[in-house]
């Protein structure tokens, strides 16, 4: 065998990239002088890309798969080295390797609060946060419109990008939605799908894509949510006389139940002091007829339905069931008119909500066709 030959097969360069992290996205092959031997063997596993970059310019792109580098498989790279057929001297060229895989569990959340209008509570501000996964889809536009010349790449390096561009549509889509805050929580998954839309020409601009996006959480501040517990606690307890005064009832039993306390010993006192009073020297006294406590008040009433209605592609409201009696004979309110109520699962036809009867009791329906 020709020792050229020989040397030849001695210096062959085998070019490939274990990765043991699960954050870097690019890494960079280092390769004194950045000379590659004509011939040289290329591992490309599944999950990864390999990009060869000749000064400053993006060259040929190499998928999963075992190459050895020659010219009939380095169209770009032979074109900018002008390289003759036969060519077989070694060659200077950066090779950097792209993850392809899925970087999942990338968090997101909003800096400062968002300002929407709810139907409900008016003005509010709103905090969001959430989960996204991404991937590069072409790795050398990645290389070409992020990395550049970084000789390992990680994902907290594009993800300060990547969360400010997610949380400017999550604030659009959030102010826009007309979703009342005590019913997003049930609408995330539709709210993701608009933000991971809405983000999808900006993120392919920079070879990735955003296969999975999640919002996680929807909240108020602190102070309102306070406020709407006690609200809900208003509710949950309901005629407000009984609650005192079976607290009234469980105090009085738990100082009774205290024999050594101040008050358990007054208590006991009144109670003996109440059944001497009723004893006489020929036994006990019959009894003073009880008078019966007044009864309490009834509940007030139940809070009147709110409505909102569709005219002319514009939600007007809310509006109380006297306000559409009052459009009906107007003639601004009809069967036909779309409305909404929280809770009610999506808009619709007047005509087609039982709880809207009684408000065309009054109106006559429309007037048969002519002849």
């Amino acid at each position: 065998m020709p020792i050229f030959d020989f040397l030849k097969g001695q210096f062959i360069d085998v070019i490939a990239w274990t990765d043991d992290t699960r954050d870097t996205m690019v890494w960079r092959f280092e390769r004194y002088g950045n000379e590659i031997k004509y011939g040289a063997k290329l591992t490309v596993r599944e999950g990864q890309a390999a990009v060869f970059v000749y000064e400053g310019q993006l060259a040929d792109v190499f998928g999963p798969g075992l190459y050895e580098l020659e010219t009939n498989n380095m169209p770009i790279m032979t074109s900018l080295q002008s390289w003759s057929y036969g060519f077989q001297s070694p060659f200077k060229a950066e090779v950097y390797f792209v993850s392809t895989t899925r970087f999942t569990d990338q968090k997101w959340g909003t800096k400062n609060p968002i300002t929407t209008r709810d139907p409900e509570f008016g003005p509010v501000r709103l905090r969001a946060f959430g989960t996204y996964a991404m991937r590069v889809t072409d790795p050398g536009l990645f290389i070409k419109e992020i990395v550049g010349t970084d000789g390992e790449f990680t994902t907290d390096e594009v993800n300060n990008q990547i969360r400010n561009i997610v949380v400017q549509e999550v604030s659009r889509v959030l102010a826009g939605s007309k979703i009342p805050v005590l019913d997003m929580a049930a609408n995330t998954q539709d709210l993701g799908k608009l933000v991971a839309e809405a983000i999808k020409p900006t993120i392919t601009a920079y070879g990735l894509s955003i296969p999975e996006f999640y919002i996680e959480n929807i909240s108020l501040p602190e102070e309102v949510e306070r406020v709407l517990d006690k609200r809900t606690s208003m509710g949950i307890v309901g005629d407000l006389n009984k609650f005192t005064q079976f607290s009234a009832a469980e105090a009085l039993g738990a100082a009774a139940a205290n024999p050594n306390g101040t008050m358990g010993a007054g208590l006991g006192m009144g109670m003996g002091f109440g059944m001497a009073g009723g004893a006489g020297p020929w036994g006990s006294a019959p009894q003073a007829p009880q008078t019966h406590a007044a009864p309490p008040p009834p509940p007030p009433p139940a809070a009147e339905t709110q409505w909102h209605i569709a005219l002319n592609g514009q939600t007007q409201g809310p509006f109380g069931p006297r306000d559409l009696e009052r459009m009906a004979r107007e003639g601004t309110f009809s069967r036909e008119t779309h409305v909404w109520t929280a809770g009610q699962d999506g808009w619709k036809r007047a005509a087609e909500v039982p709880g809207l009867a009684t408000v065309f009791a009054q109106v006559p329906p429309p007037p048969p066709p002519a002849g």
